[in-house]
């Protein structure tokens, strides 16, 4: 036989070995893929996955664990919108087909994050305002005290303890400082008196007449005072401006109607 004609047959038979085995790995991953894992997999049942999502975490492990499957605890993620201990994720997902006693994954919600109120008595206004945005807070509703222990405009009280735990966006209402009792005086009433009457007493207690509102009215005489602000008793500082309500002259009563 010659060298090339045996070369030739040589050649011939690897190639048809590598088919062979090629031909094998091919029906072995069929078996495998096709036949073996899935009696493998089904040997012990398929069962279809429920959705245990918005359930608290107890009930939804014992749900699983009704059904044959294991219920493990994965991350635990701060959710706004669904309470601490609620199942927010699951994997796998509601209505896969797995085999009886797969783990299932379930992310617990860690609630909505809680913020601690910083302290601002003794701050100013602005201070106050800024420190609370900072925590994602806000100032809430502005009451106003005398004080003889904090400066003028500083924060007195908060209506929130500093240090409580919060959602964010929670308003923080508070007191704030009008300045000494000594410094103040408490506004006269002056309802029912005319606006000169009213001027004079301002006058003599140290206040001012502010911006004056005229309105319509049948029952009481023009230029009698009928409501004004600051409230009477209010503790305000000296030189202060108090706005009134005046009942309007005949000549003004006129041009509203002609109006």
């Amino acid at each position: 036989m010659s060298k090339n004609r045996w070369k030739k047959l040589t050649s011939a038979h690897v190639v048809r070995k590598l088919f062979i085995i090629f031909c094998f790995l091919v029906l072995l991953f069929v078996a495998f893929n096709y036949f073996l894992i899935p009696l493998y997999v089904n040997a012990g049942g398929i069962e279809t996955v429920p959705s245990v999502v918005g359930m608290a975490y107890d009930d939804a492990h014992h749900v699983l664990d009704s059904l044959g499957f294991e219920a493990r605890k994965g991350d635990v993620r701060l959710d706004r919108d669904h309470p601490a201990g609620i199942v927010i994720i699951q994997n796998p997902v509601a209505g896969d087909s797995v085999k009886k006693g797969r783990r299932v994954y379930l992310t617990v919600s860690g609630g909505e994050l809680l913020v601690s109120v910083p302290s601002i008595k003794g701050r100013t206004l602005r201070d106050a305002r800024f420190a609370l945005e900072k925590e994602g807070l806000r100032l809430g509703a502005i009451e106003y005290a005398a004080s003889d222990q904090f400066p003028e405009n500083t924060v007195i009280e908060q209506k929130v303890g500093a240090g409580a735990k919060v959602k964010r966006d929670v308003y923080v209402s508070v007191v704030v400082s009008q300045g000494s009792v000594a410094q103040k005086i408490a506004v006269p009433d002056v309802t029912g008196k005319t606006l000169a009457e009213a001027s004079a007493i301002f006058q003599a207690a140290g206040l001012a007449v502010g911006n004056i509102t005229y309105v319509p009215s049948a029952d009481l005489l023009p230029n009698t005072i009928v409501d004004q602000y600051p409230r009477v008793g209010e503790m305000v500082a000296t030189g202060q401006k108090v706005d009134l309500f005046v009942v309007q002259g005949a000549e003004k009563q006129k041009e509203t109607l002609e109006n």
